[in-house]
């Protein structure tokens, strides 16, 4: 594919500071010869064009000029984060040609003997277009493969957008993670990169490096709150923090208001399948965002759930039938509010928990109980029961001194005082550990 659209806006930034990787700061024109350095390493290992090539890395100077590289060899590029455990199987699926390691600054290249006979691979091979292979990243059953058409997902980066300073927090096999990274990069913002994505790590560097983007979870915004980890460091250049991943409870984007009132907190969303959709928060306190419906992106509302067609849409998955109707549909399985031009996200119907026909959202419930001190995180989750269908548990993230049957009473009087009956969950269940995984996502 040719990417000049891409190397010349790069180019155009020259000595301005590009990527800092362990402290060190690379130019917009080193960037350019790390990306020569990538093609020479693709032709001195016969790399031929379109083929299926796993690419293990996390962000950096050489790992973002490497995907450059594959993009422009008209590659099938599947990134792999470190934090993925079932490598060859992302391989086999992917029908991976070749897999190429990144072992701090230098790469490592092996060849694979996979058959290529996927239709869709085959297809978009013959059309000698540039793919994306996604992976997601639930935390039950066999992770679906969704092949995506580059050409379209780089589109919209041949416009101009805003100039920003940010930290890969999403994963480098995020599309979060990669819109990120397109962005910053066309726009000549500046990419600081992260080791370890804690809140420690992740604050000193908003405030060594004055970021003004910090694309993030709900989960991770808790913990910052958790840890008062804002009075440590000074993230007072922070313009906008994105959130989205997994539903945001209304008391921890009240609290981050009130921590950081200077700073917009605007929900994102966006799905491996249909790309990342423009979006905007009706303010800093709300839930309630506006989706965009436009030449790229529609939306459409049956029964309370919420559909999208879109141009960046996914070719279909590797190891799974198509979820989009004839007409090109792709049912989200959210199940949203209305409000006028505004929609509010409730949850996915699959974790929706139905408590003797009464509906009870996760989310809603985990929110109440995020405002009762001494409760670090919580996960309510739905267990069947032979009288009402199923009735709400929850699993609560306490410090060792409230880890006893004292806080279980006071867990159930204070939900007495503020949930229905069928919401209140019937056991609750004490942990020291996390609720979230390598991704910072609650564990659904």
């Amino acid at each position: 594919m040719n990417i000049d659209f891409i190397i010349n806006k790069i180019m155009s930034f020259d000595d301005n500071i590009a990527v800092v990787t362990n402290g060190k700061e690379y130019t917009f024109k080193q960037i350019i010869d790390e990306y020569e350095k990538a093609k020479c390493f693709l032709e001195t290992n016969n790399v031929k064009e379109n083929s299926i090539i796993s690419l293990l890395a996390d962000f950096n100077p050489q790992s973002i000029a490497m995907f450059l590289a594959l993009i422009e060899k008209n590659a099938i590029i599947v990134p792999i984060s470190n934090t993925v455990k079932s490598i060859d199987s992302y391989i086999k699926v992917s029908q991976s040609e070749f897999f190429i390691d990144q072992e701090e600054k230098n790469f490592k290249i092996k060849k694979i003997d996979n058959i290529v006979d996927h239709k869709m691979l085959l297809d978009l091979k013959k059309q000698k277009k540039p793919g994306l292979i996604l992976f997601s990243s639930g935390t039950t059953g066999e992770p679906k493969a969704a092949l995506h058409d580059l050409t379209h997902l780089l589109e919209k980066f041949k416009k101009g957008g805003k100039k920003l300073s940010t930290v890969t927090f999403l994963l480098f096999d995020h599309i979060g993670g990669f819109n990120t990274m397109m962005h910053t990069l066309c726009n000549g913002g500046l990419i600081v990169t992260l080791k370890t994505r804690s809140v420690d790590e992740v604050c000193s560097l908003i405030e060594k490096y004055k970021l003004e983007l910090l694309p993030t979870s709900p989960t991770f915004i808790n913990l910052i709150i958790l840890n008062k980890t804002y009075e440590k460091y000074d993230l007072s250049s922070l313009k906008i923090i994105t959130y989205g991943t997994e539903p945001m409870p209304e008391s921890t984007l009240k609290a981050m208001h009130k921590i950081l009132p200077n700073v917009i907190l605007k929900q994102t969303y966006g799905l491996s399948e249909v790309g990342i959709m423009p979006t905007k928060s009706e303010n800093s306190e709300s839930l309630w965002m506006k989706l965009r419906n436009d030449e790229t992106f529609q939306t459409k509302i049956i029964d309370d759930i919420l559909y999208i067609k879109s141009k960046s849409a996914m070719i279909g998955y590797l190891n799974a039938p198509s979820p989009f109707d004839k007409d090109g549909w792709f049912n989200t399985k959210d199940k949203v509010l209305v409000k006028g031009d505004y929609v509010k996200i409730l949850g996915r119907t699959t974790d929706l928990i139905n408590v003797g026909g009464q509906k009870v959202y996760p989310i809603e419930v985990e929110s109440v109980f995020l405002d009762l001190e001494g409760v670090l995180d919580i996960r309510i989750y739905g267990v069947k029961n032979p009288i009402m269908g199923n009735v709400v548990e929850a699993e609560v993230k306490v410090s060792e001194e409230n880890n006893n049957r004292e806080f279980i009473k006071r867990l159930r009087k204070f939900a007495k005082e503020k949930l229905e009956t069928y919401k209140i969950p019937v056991k609750f269940n004490l942990t020291t550990k996390d609720l979230y995984g390598d991704r910072f996502k609650k564990k659904r």
